[in-house]
């Protein structure tokens, strides 16, 4: 089976940065083992790397924000680069989450993977799938039973 092409929202990287244990960064680990493909566009990367050098997000982590921002470089690095040359606004209530949604419709992705689905409810009328860190994981185990 092909690898599941997911886009992830930057709450899903800010988890996998605080909670290392976490299913987001288990994730991104799968992503890394080319068990899933990562999309992203440049606002993606560069939105990643903004908010996770932010001191309130590094906040009672181990990190300092230019590691929190050297994590959110390597997890773009995992991706393969989305062009956007379609746009599709306005689609969601948070105009700041229409890049997500943007990448993942350009890049041909099959879900979003996001904590905040009911901001991105309007993506399943498109098509893609929304879907928690941990759904997909139980997804690759299932696949690898077979």
């Amino acid at each position: 089976m092909m690898a599941m092409r997911i886009v992830l929202d930057t709450d899903v990287v800010v988890r996998a940065l605080r909670s290392p244990e976490s299913a987001s960064a288990a994730l991104i680990a799968a992503a890394r083992a080319g068990r899933v493909i990562l999309l992203a566009s440049l606002a993606n990367a560069l939105e990643y790397e903004d908010v996770l050098a932010r001191p309130n997000i590094v906040a009672g982590t181990p990190f300092s924000a230019e590691e929190g921002a050297r994590f959110a470089r390597a997890v773009a690095a995992l991706c393969e680069p989305v062009i956007v040359d379609r746009r599709w606004r306005p689609r969601l209530s948070d105009p700041g989450d229409e890049h997500i949604l943007e990448a993942a419709l350009n890049g041909r992705a099959e879900a979003i993977i996001t904590f905040n689905q009911r901001d991105f409810a309007p993506a399943v009328e498109l098509g893609l799938r929304l879907d928690l860190p941990r759904d997909i994981l139980l997804a690759l185990e299932n696949d690898d039973g077979r």
